[in-house]
């Protein structure tokens, strides 16, 4: 894994501000884009998800896939929804996660900070806080390119509110 180049934070004042951030990450998405998340349980990991998902086209209930541990979903790219949290490092290593990283989809892992070490070398890793009821403070970190240019037109240009 590469050293991380560049981060941004994102200060969420409500679900709608996280929306906001997940369809600006949605649309640039492309095949072989993955993005872990992490945060404390309830920080909002599954609803950024289901943010993410319903801004790359992905229709119906998008749910955690805590006990599954993968769920696929199709929309204008297939998206590959991962909870690795009750996987030890051998198990996850067994599932085949690089197919997943590697294909033609888009993987979100919750509680990716477990797997680092399977993690591709470019990825972006999000991490969700609470800061107070609806708030929530989210660093973006990228390792590698394009997340490297994402958070750099993130730091000079924000979320816009027209995406």
């Amino acid at each position: 894994m590469t050293e991380s180049g560049y981060d941004f934070r994102y200060m969420s004042n409500n679900p709608a501000d996280t929306e906001r951030l997940a369809a600006w990450l949605a649309e640039r998405s492309k095949p072989g884009t993955v993005i872990g998340l992490d945060g404390d349980l309830g920080a909002g990991k599954t609803a950024f998800s289901q943010s993410f998902a319903k801004h790359l086209g992905v229709r119906g209930v998008v749910n955690s896939p805590t006990f599954t541990i993968i769920k696929e979903y199709e929309g204008r790219l297939p998206l590959y929804h991962m909870d690795v949290y009750r996987l030890s490092m051998d198990e996850a290593d067994e599932l085949g996660l690089d197919e997943y990283f590697f294909g033609d989809g888009v993987c979100l892992v919750e509680w990716s900070s477990l797997i680092t070490e399977l993690l591709p070398e470019n990825y972006l890793h999000i991490s969700i806080e609470t800061t107070g009821l609806s708030e929530r403070t989210i660093r973006i970190k990228s390792y590698g390119e394009p997340y490297g240019e994402w958070c750099r037109d993130l730091n000079e240009n924000g979320v816009s509110m027209n995406e």
